[in-house]
């Protein structure tokens, strides 16, 4: 009988071993180095030694997750949330909060190192708002587990798919705290609450709270839902697959800048910073470092429903703001509207495509201002001609990215002024940039 020969499948050693940890990176996770590879270690903190168990490991690098503290860091504290263990959402709740700071910052100057060859960097007092209840704005799952016949109301597991059922969530407005408890004991009891996979929370100036379903809802259950939500003074609204459905003529969501005397109104569909606190100290930051005068004119790229465009406005001649969202764009166009504000424009256009042939494009400017998303705005600083302007401020929610776009602006001829943190996302792995440029 003809014998084959079949290799073995490689083996993964799965033994635990003890590691030192030599920094964080800027997600948050412990990194050492061991025979010529780039060990990343989950729950680890600088200086600390902990027994790890490897999870994933390939030529150059290795993924691990702390099973024990061996050697702890003076700046490791208890977690505040009875799910950190579970859930994704806070991860770096072991970390003393003004230490997250001190990493993040770490991490920043590492990566400007690296991608944009920049060793000093002037940093300034990083932007704060309170540790917990700060978040306005968030979406939580909902999983009907159909062995169980249960419902899990809650957010991602770390790694994972799976949805960990919350009691509640203290980084969450404080409106929303018994969301949670609210819903896992309504769904079972509805007709059709399987029917319904999310519920998005807006908190601004009034409590929103957005059902989304996938299939129509009795009446009973749509009366159960209103029932629940008044108790709490949440503004109800049913979103189905044709799209949203108000109830009760609500009127748009809408939050105040009290620094600028501004006001903006928005489509639950459309993005806003979810930190409003920092939110209002980002934009008067940026409004501070700019020193704009009343003969410039200022290209905002990403622009949003305007939020950095109308507090512009207020400052300069003029703004430009562009867009690549329509429903954002016509918010936008509104907002400015609203506050009376003549010396706006607004686009609507994909910054990751050409254009040159834009009317917008080749106008004159002085000041650029860019607030990407984590994908960042290499596409369009590649078109631009940055030369012609005198500033270019850079708000970043990825510092990665942001390192990488920074070496484009930097050989365009500018400095890099100023830099500091905005910790929109206290307790996570998230870290918000503010950048300065200016012309050498």
């Amino acid at each position: 009988m003809a014998q084959f020969f079949k290799p073995q499948k490689a083996t993964q050693t799965k033994t635990k071993r003890e590691i030192t940890i030599d920094s964080l990176d800027h997600e948050g996770v412990g990194v050492s180095r061991e025979n010529n590879k780039v060990c990343f270690v989950e729950g680890a903190l600088t200086g600390e030694t902990v027994l790890a168990q490897p999870q994933q490991s390939k030529a150059k690098f290795e993924r691990l997750t702390t099973v024990k503290v061996l050697n702890a860091s003076a700046h490791r504290v208890k977690p505040f949330c009875v799910h950190f263990s579970q859930c994704g959402g806070c991860s770096l709740q072991h970390l003393e909060l003004s230490q997250q700071l001190v990493e993040k910052q770490h991490a920043v100057t590492q990566l400007f190192n690296k991608f944009a060859k920049i060793d000093q960097l002037n940093w300034q007092p990083a932007i704060e708002s309170a540790p917990l209840h700060y978040r306005r704005s968030a979406r939580i799952a909902v999983f009907y587990d159909k062995v169980k016949r249960s419902f899990n109301v809650g957010f991602r597991q770390k790694g994972s798919k799976k949805i960990v059922d919350i009691g509640q969530c203290d980084v969450l407005d404080i409106r929303y705290q018994a969301v949670f408890r609210e819903f896992s004991s309504l769904l079972p009891q509805l007709k059709n609450g399987q029917a319904i996979t999310h519920l998005q929370l807006c908190g601004v100036e009034h409590a929103h709270l957005v059902v989304r379903h996938i299939a129509p809802l009795a009446a009973s259950d749509i009366a159960a839902i209103e029932r629940v939500c008044l108790t709490h003074q949440w503004l109800l609204v049913l979103q189905g697959q044709a799209g949203e459905v108000e109830l009760n003529d609500l009127a748009p969501p809408s939050y105040q800048l009290s620094e600028q005397s501004l006001r903006f109104e928005f489509g639950l569909d459309n993005f806003i910073q979810v930190n409003a606190a920092v939110n209002q100290q980002m934009l008067s930051q940026a409004i501070n470092w700019l020193a704009l005068d009343k003969n410039e004119k200022v290209l905002d790229l990403f622009c949003g429903i305007g939020n950095f465009s109308l507090v512009m406005a207020t400052n300069a001649l003029a703004v430009v703001g562009v867009e690549g969202v329509e429903s954002s764009v016509q918010m936008a166009k509104h907002n400015s509207a609203l506050n009376q504000l003549s010396n706006t424009q607004f686009y609507c256009q994909d910054l990751s495509q050409d254009m040159a042939s834009q009317a917008w494009f080749s106008e004159h400017y002085d000041v650029l201002v860019l607030d990407p998303s984590r994908t960042g705005a290499f596409e369009i600083l590649q078109q631009l001609k940055l030369k012609r302007f005198k500033r270019i401020l850079y708000v970043s929610c990825d510092p990665v990215t942001l390192a990488r776009d920074s070496q484009l602006i930097t050989q365009a001829g500018f400095t890099l002024d100023k830099i500091a943190l905005m910790n929109m996302f206290p307790h996570t792995g998230h870290i918000e940039t503010m950048v300065l440029f200016v012309k050498r």
